[in-house]
């Protein structure tokens, strides 16, 4: 048998005359209200015990009483269909039936004006209300545009528009006036950069003056006034208002406020900002570089950010820790990894933790072990992805796959997400510097996946070179062979013999297997 349907019936008038009337108008919109809920008792709709009338309140506002604990009675469950007396008894704002009607939906109650013949719970109802919220979306619409268009008119004749007031300037009667002290500091950052042109170097210096941000006070707490970052100092010296211009949508105007700097001195900041600033396919290149890139962090929750250093043509990629991007002085505890080993290590550790089913099956849930051919079909397939040389492909799958990376002293934790189950993965490590780099050493023993040191490789190619040249060419010396490398004799005869080493030794140096701390130096 089917459940009763609970009807609330909402009740409004807009004055308060006549409501002291042993029945008034509230009254009448119940009572027919009534007749038509008992006109449907074959529906098996029946009327909540409870009145819901505001009298004497207008229809245009949402701070109504009867309405607000009818609103709290649908979201408790406690009833199941609305019904008025006409639709502008509910509202009379196409905006609030619109909010009202949404509220109504999440809560599947449905909404019947007697008079109107207006119905939710049919189809033609539901037809007749998705026209009015056309109309509502179209007003709402049609009010961005306006308000937009009005914006625009007013930045294009350089007036201020609100938001955040910028540090140098407050904010009096609607206009941007000088603040005479933070204006010192805004001068102060452009003279920095203007010496050091740099902006991590700036950031040091500022945290070391002890320049901190505009201070706001907000109704219940402060904010602001803490060290600049590099994201804080390059939006403050791009900011063209300090230059007496308002910005809109890329396009500078005249403004109605007084400068702060020169324009001479905003030139030549903007023409050092651009020459230092990475093109748009090196960052395109560094952010494909990095595969998991907004994944990895450390023991302290502390995110690590892809980074990178160049030497000559060649470009180094590193994990590093957020701090450092900040204050790179800030080394204490701070990681910083070469981005391709560590990535190396952590695919090769999660699909040595795939392949071994046995493993990972122990770490599901026993209700997923029905699933265990659709959990190997994932696990094969996630692999492959892995595997690809395909960028877009191998990213796709780890942000579908892995939930987080944690790089702690000695070990790196990977959470691994498959069919709705988590898979802790933990991958013993220390890292151990050789030259300028730092290699990361798995389980005490060097990552299978370490590349061969190219520095190693070229030595013992070039010596292999030279011996063959010496033996087989004529009228060539050691002399003419330093000539012809730009070297000097003795380097050539210290390198030579590197021609004779044990065809193991060779192998394990082209393999990258050779001992870890084995360099050019240490091989001569």
């Amino acid at each position: 048998m089917s459940k009763s349907i609970r009807c609330a019936i909402y009740t409004r008038k807009s004055t308060e005359e006549g409501l002291e009337q042993d029945f008034n108008s509230l009254d009448a919109q119940r009572e027919a209200c009534e007749a038509f809920v008992h006109s449907q008792k074959s529906l098996r709709w029946v009327i909540i015990n409870k009145r819901y009338d505001d009298g004497g309140i207008s229809g245009g506002t949402m701070d109504r009483p009867a309405l607000k604990n009818l609103l709290a009675d649908i979201d408790d469950g406690s009833v199941d269909l609305v019904v008025v007396y006409k639709v502008d008894r509910l509202t009379r704002s196409l905006m609030d039936f619109s909010r009202i009607i949404e509220t109504f939906d999440e809560r599947d109650v449905s909404f019947v004006s007697v008079t109107q013949q207006f119905n939710t719970a049919n189809s033609m109802g539901r037809l007749t209300l998705n026209v009015l919220l056309s109309f509502a979306q179209f007003e709402r619409e049609v009010t961005a545009e306006r308000i937009r268009d009005k914006i625009s008119a007013s930045k294009k004749k350089g007036m201020w528009m609100g938001g955040q007031v910028p540090l140098g300037y407050d904010a009096t009667d609607k206009k941007l006036t000088i603040n005479t002290a933070e204006a010192n500091t805004v001068r102060k950052v452009f003279e920095l950069y203007q010496k050091l042109k740099s902006v991590p170097e700036v950031v040091i210096q500022t945290k070391e003056l002890g320049i901190v941000t505009k201070v706001r006070h907000l109704k219940n707490h402060r904010s602001g006034g803490i060290p600049f970052t590099r994201g804080h100092l390059y939006y403050l010296l791009r900011n063209p208002i300090y230059i007496g211009e308002v910005r809109h949508k890329g396009t500078s105007f005249s403004g109605q406020h007084s400068p702060i700097i020169d324009r001479a001195t905003w030139d030549e900041v903007q023409q050092l900002l651009d020459l230092q600033a990475p093109s748009r396919q090196s960052k395109t290149n560094s952010n494909q570089a990095c595969l998991f890139t907004g994944l990895i962090y450390d023991e302290t929750g502390d995110r690590l950010c892809p980074s990178h250093a160049k030497k000559g043509q060649r470009r180094y990629l590193y994990y590093i820790s957020k701090r450092l991007t900040h204050d790179p002085k800030d080394t204490e505890g701070a990681w910083r990894l070469p981005a391709k080993e560590l990535e190396r290590t952590i695919l090769h550790a999660v699909k040595d933790f795939l392949g071994n089913e046995c493993q990972w099956i122990k770490s599901m849930e026993a209700s997923s072990v029905e699933n265990l051919e659709r959990i190997r079909k994932t696990s094969s397939e996630l692999v492959e992805q892995l595997e690809s040389f395909n960028y877009s492909i191998a990213r796709q799958s780890v942000q579908t796959h892995f939930h987080r990376i944690t790089v702690a002293p000695g070990s790196i934790t990977v959470i691994l997400q498959i069919e709705n189950t988590e898979h802790n993965i933990d991958i013993p490590f220390h890292t151990k510097r050789r030259g300028v780099e730092s290699k990361i050493i798995i389980g005490g023993q060097k990552s299978e996946l370490t590349s061969p040191d190219p520095n190693l490789v070229k030595v013992v190619q070039r010596s292999h070179a030279w011996w063959s040249a010496l033996t087989e060419e004529e009228g060539v010396s050691i002399k003419s062979l330093a000539s012809r490398n730009k070297m000097n004799a003795a380097d050539v005869t210290r390198l030579l013999p590197l021609a004779f080493l044990a065809p193991e030794i060779v192998e394990a140096i082209f393999d990258g297997r050779q001992p870890i701390d084995l360099n050019v130096e240490k091989i001569k």
